[in-house]
């Protein structure tokens, strides 16, 4: 991994909205291979973050940059040709099938009339194999499992080709089998794919466990670490309150409190 060229970049970023600071001073950088989760309780600024280093969100202060061009100065279009997005809330119709969906992820390199070239179609269909998907291709999303349907968005992304994937909440309405299961593969999409992928999640014991860095966001700052020095840090004892959720050093996982 080449730890002196980072994909994306912030520096002394500040996140919020016109009248309002959620989270100042944020600087870190992100590399190929690395799986990165955000956490932090609601409302901390997860959503917020990612929003604000896809271009969707204005900064309020600081510095983004991706592969060293200043974020602001890129167009919709050249960012979507390093970023790919899965957001929890994306409108699209049901009716579209499987490969209609994943397609769409090929919008930035298509002509105005959005037709398929050889190309095109070459990496949906890779994206459909990696995500193992294949046999679902010309189902109608309407048919699919939210599960299945997490896999489609996912797919999607891929096919786009960017360096970075960038998901908010992907194991939103999931059980707890589709949550391990779109945490493993996400491990494995970082590493086979070489792409740096960075989610907003709550489920933080898995996060613990699987991911490479770990972006925390608490009253208004934000820590960036390894799961491992977060944990020797104590600061995630500091995240909820400890008469209801304690976090165990020995298993690396929060527990509830059940004193009573």
């Amino acid at each position: 991994m080449n730890k002196k060229n980072p994909i994306l970049s912030v520096k002394n970023l500040n996140i919020g909205y016109p009248n309002k600071l959620i989270a100042n001073n944020i600087s870190l950088s992100i590399h190929k291979k690395e799986l990165i989760a955000v956490i932090g309780i609601n409302g901390a600024g997860k959503s917020t973050f990612l929003k604000t280093i896809t271009g969707d969100l204005p900064k309020k202060s600081g510095e983004i940059k991706i592969q060293n061009q200043a974020l602001q100065q890129l167009s919709s279009k050249e960012i979507a040709a390093y970023i790919s997005v899965v957001f929890s809330n994306a409108v699209f119709s049901q009716n579209l099938s499987v490969y209609e969906v994943v397609a769409l992820g090929r919008n930035p390199y298509t002509n105005w009339l959005g037709l398929l070239n050889e190309e095109d179609k070459k990496a949906v269909q890779q994206a459909l194999r990696l995500i193992e998907i294949e046999d679902l291709a010309n189902k109608k999303c309407n048919q699919l499992s939210d599960g299945q349907l997490q896999k489609v968005f996912i797919a999607r992304a891929l096919a786009q080709e960017t360096d970075i994937i960038v998901l908010d909440e992907p194991t939103n309405h999931l059980d707890l089998y589709h949550k391990a299961f779109v945490f493993k593969l996400l491990k494995k999409l970082s590493q086979k794919t070489e792409k740096a992928i960075i989610f907003a999640t709550h489920e933080l014991n898995l996060a613990l466990q699987l991911c490479d860095k770990i972006i925390l966001i608490n009253n208004e700052k934000a820590v960036i670490d390894s799961p491992e020095n977060l944990i020797k840090s104590k600061i995630l004892q500091q995240l909820f309150p400890s008469d209801l959720i304690q976090f165990d050093e020995l298993t690396k996982s929060f527990k509830v409190n059940t004193d009573f």
